[in-house]
């Protein structure tokens, strides 16, 4: 008989121990590759800084995680520790002779410095509560800093902001990084790393109780935890990976201005975060990639992007708390059972006409645009590769036509959908060795 063994909480050595640092290599050798690989798949210069763009929204959206999903702390203001960081990175660039002396990929670690600096100030009095109180600080402290930023320029910049040239560092084996594919190579890098060591903290004895905290921090106390000090430390390594975030951000555009710390950039994140999912450690990847498309690609189509992003973050909020990582793991379960092909037909029959109904409420709101504001004597507008005159009554009966009758047949096939979703979920009745049902 083998002997069971016992954590005792009193010996810090055993809780140690009992906070799990492995960690499964496969999704992140997945991952490497996946970095590596993109760039011969999109290869030209736009495409690379879409994709940096993406991988520090993923390094700042995991920071922000660490607070908001890990811990409970919701910040209204956590831009200030990326815009802090990256402040800082673009004037080690003008410190000619001791950034011609550094080594380019080591700047971000200076960014979560400074990111981590600011961090512990304001964390020393922000994180005695959480909830509104905190919520509160954090929309002050980034309002009282946004304000700093035209006040004083000696650091940044005023309403210009502070640039700088990446390519004055001393070269990394030759690199320089005049090209934008190295510069992809080097946020790829700082992404993998960041994503591995916020993934082990929340592995750690701290991140754990971080959790405890974040759920019932009376009872954290009982245990003998401070919960002000558990929520500080995550305060405190969240304001580094913001700051190397913003590092990350100087690097690849090579200028800063208030826009980087204002309550603007704090909502994007927040809206990033739960746009992904709060409650699950990838979910702000996937965030950060559907936000980052949204904003590039979808902004050169139409300019009611911002209006499409709001719209399903609303959604998402209302009908998917989970996030769309969330709403990616509610099918665990259907596939461990076995049941995912049961879905395939009744996902068709409800989602492809709501999809197409959608997309047909989309066009209306662009002929509705588009015909109050195009320009005088601009009668024609192209949607969807169509182009068609909007001050005739045709598109608009096509339009609404399509909207109607997608979402008709999608609400007319919702209650079979629920029905199979119920079905797929419902594990089979286990038999006795008699052949009964137990």
């Amino acid at each position: 008989m083998t002997d069971q063994i016992t954590t005792d909480p009193s010996k810090p050595s055993q809780r140690m121990r009992a906070g799990s640092m492995t960690i499964t290599v496969l999704p992140w050798v997945a991952g490497a590759i996946a970095l590596a690989v993109m760039p011969a798949i999109f290869t030209s210069n736009s495409a690379l800084t879409i994709m940096n763009q993406m991988w520090i929204t993923v390094v700042f959206a995991l920071a922000y995680n660490m607070l908001l999903g890990q811990g409970g702390m919701l910040s209204f203001g956590h831009a200030v520790y990326a815009g802090v960081g990256g402040f800082a990175c673009m004037h080690i660039m003008n410190m000619s002779d001791f950034f011609a002396a550094m080594p380019l990929p080591v700047l971000p670690i200076f960014g979560g410095l400074f990111g981590m600096g600011m961090a512990m100030i304001v964390g020393s009095f922000s994180t005695r509560n959480a909830g509104t109180v905190f919520a509160m600080i954090s929309l002050g402290v980034g309002e009282l800093i946004a304000a700093c930023s035209v006040i004083i320029v000696a650091f940044f910049g005023g309403e210009e902001g502070i640039s700088g040239d990446r390519t004055y560092a001393m070269p990394f084996f030759g690199n320089e990084f005049l090209q934008q594919i190295d510069v992809y190579y080097l946020t790829s890098f700082w992404v993998l790393v960041s994503a591995i060591l916020m993934y082990l903290w929340s592995r750690t004895p701290v991140g754990r109780m971080a959790n405890a905290v974040r759920d019932n921090p009376e009872r954290a106390e009982f245990l003998g935890y401070s919960a002000r000090w558990v929520r500080f430390y995550s305060f405190t390594a969240s304001g580094f990976f913001a700051g190397v975030a913003g590092g990350l951000f100087a690097i690849n555009y090579e200028i800063l201005t208030e826009e980087n710390l204002n309550t603007a950039s704090s909502g994007v994140i927040l809206l990033v975060t739960f746009l992904g999912g709060v409650g699950f450690f990838f979910g702000p990847i996937i965030g950060a990639i559907a936000f980052t498309l949204l904003q590039t690609v979808l902004s050169l189509q139409t300019e009611l992007w911002a209006f499409y992003a709001g719209v399903l973050f609303l959604a998402t909020v209302m009908f998917f708390p989970g996030g769309l990582a969330g709403l990616l793991m509610m099918h665990v379960p259907v596939f461990k059972l076995g049941h995912a092909r049961s879905l395939v037909m009744p996902y068709l029959k409800t989602l492809l006409p709501a999809a197409i109904g959608l997309l047909g409420l989309a066009a209306l709101v662009e002929m509705t645009f588009h015909f109050r504001h195009a320009a005088l004597g601009d009668d024609e507008m192209t949607v969807f590769w169509t182009t068609f005159d909007t001050h005739t009554i045709l598109p608009w009966i096509i339009a609404g036509v399509v909207t109607l009758v997608g979402l008709g047949i999608a609400r007319a096939t919702a209650p079979s959908l629920k029905e199979a979703w119920s079905a797929a979920n419902t594990a089979p009745p286990v038999t006795t060795a008699k052949g009964g049902a137990a």
